[in-house]
């Protein structure tokens, strides 16, 4: 047992992963250069036994994750503080639009995945051939499905993700009447978030085999996409930790960028290191406080912030990574697609309040753009090789954003204490309680 609990503490975890990669690597490069065909053969089969387990979580994952999601909302709306509520779920939508277009910005000018065409399952193959993915009316015939339970049998993501909408916000307006079925669809939710678990302590493996069998059909020419991939995602969270945060503080919040970052800089490199914006949570508040946020504001908005408020993990991430895994696997986006990139950044972590994580953000972002089942799974678990260093600027960039954000809406609301905010620089956990400031 004690190994077990060593093994899934996140730093120890993520060195395994990461020594699965370069071990992996190493086997696929062994198998190409000495003809090893059995080697290739076996760690074709660890791959995709892997791919397969988490294949088989999409459906119901997507599913569950949107309609709990979305009822959740209601326990939003009920907030005693509506007003500043809206107002932050507001600016939370704002800055994930600025850091989703970033993104797509930043994909479509590096081309991430480009250089390496990976080759999907004959299904996957069969299926996009089948699609169309450039028109307006095609993206509607293949959103409404003909049957409800087809589109869940035959993997149909896009159908599932407009049943999962429309059952979410039919529960939420029937509201207790419906309660029964969300809390059995929470359960459910929860259950697969279990397996899920269950399943990623096997990527290791997974990603042995995979990565072994990308080198060994590839070769060394693999090393360049995932490489793109990282360069991608740091650049484009750096932008928006370090350009778009400051510019947002600076002319709406009307505070110093290098007041906000001298006593922000301890949560935020925590979070860097700890990869968890959980962890971080009690630094966050407190820092917040420390910048001269009312207490019970800081209180209510840096928590929501922590579930909803995900510029890295669920804004620059999911759009770089589906357009890694679209070039990857040689899949042509069309204009609808992207839209419905930018969509699920910006009220995809809000729907998702209290469920959302890099991995259900990323399966809704490919479902959206209508990628098959073999295809999200496969890309999953092709960049969850490299996850342990891509988390680390994501949780950073999720941090400052959930800390920025009060900040800015406390100034609009005169709940920004100036004297509080110039004072000296305190470590965040050893700053005493102060007083509540009146608002102005």
């Amino acid at each position: 047992m004690s190994f077990v609990r060593s093994y899934t503490k996140p730093k120890v975890f993520g060195i395994t992963v990461l020594a699965a990669l370069v071990l992996g690597a190493l086997a696929g490069y062994l198998a190409k250069s000495t003809d090893q065909e059995w080697l290739t053969t076996t760690l074709g089969h660890i791959g995709d036994a892997f791919t397969s387990l988490l294949q088989f979580t999409v459906i119901p994952l997507v599913f569950t994750a949107i309609v709990v999601g979305i009822t959740s909302l209601r326990r939003l709306g009920a907030n005693r503080a509506a007003r500043l509520g809206g107002k932050t779920l507001l600016w939370f939508a704002i800055t994930s639009l600025i850091a989703v277009l970033i993104g797509l910005a930043i994909a479509l000018i590096f081309k991430p995945g480009s250089g390496v065409q990976v080759e999907p399952s004959q299904a996957a193959v069969e299926k996009l051939a089948a699609r169309d993915q450039g028109s307006w009316s095609t993206l509607l015939e293949t959103l409404i499905p003909s049957n409800l339970f087809s589109a869940f049998t035959e993997g149909e993501v896009l159908q599932v993700v407009f049943i999962s909408v429309l059952v979410g916000f039919a529960a939420y307006a029937l509201g207790e009447k419906a309660q029964p079925f969300v809390t059995l669809t929470r359960s459910a939710f929860d259950l697969i978030q279990k397996i899920v678990g269950w399943i990623v302590l096997l990527a290791p493996i997974g990603v042995f085999g995979l990565i072994g069998t990308a080198f060994a059909t590839y070769g060394n020419s693999f090393v360049r996409p995932l490489f793109s991939l990282i360069a991608s995602v740091y650049g484009g969270s750096l932008l928006v930790l370090f350009v778009v945060y400051p510019l947002l503080l600076r002319f709406v919040g009307r505070v110093s960028p290098v007041t906000f970052f001298a006593k922000a800089w301890t949560a935020i490199q925590f979070a860097f290191v700890s990869r968890s914006s959980g962890a971080t949570l009690p630094l966050s508040r407190q820092t917040a406080a420390n910048l001269g946020v009312d207490n019970d504001y800081a209180s209510f908005a840096v928590p929501l912030g922590t579930t909803t408020k995900m510029d890295g993990c669920a804004a620059v991430y999911p759009a770089i990574a589906t357009v890694f895994i679209a070039n990857l696997f040689g899949v042509q986006l069309g204009v609808w697609q992207y839209v419905a990139i930018v969509a699920v950044a910006v009220f995809g972590a809000l729907a998702t309040a209290g469920t959302t994580g890099w991995f259900t953000m990323l399966t809704l972002t490919l479902g959206a753009v209508n990628m098959p089942p073999e295809v999200i799974a496969t890309g999953v678990a092709v960049v969850y090789a490299i996850d342990p260093i891509l988390d680390m600027v994501r949780t950073a960039t999720n941090v400052a954003g959930q800390i920025t954000v009060p900040v800015v809406v406390a100034r609009t609301e005169g709940l920004l204490d100036d004297e509080v905010l110039n004072a000296p620089s305190d470590p965040p956990l050893l700053s005493g309680p102060r007083p509540t400031p009146v608002p102005a």
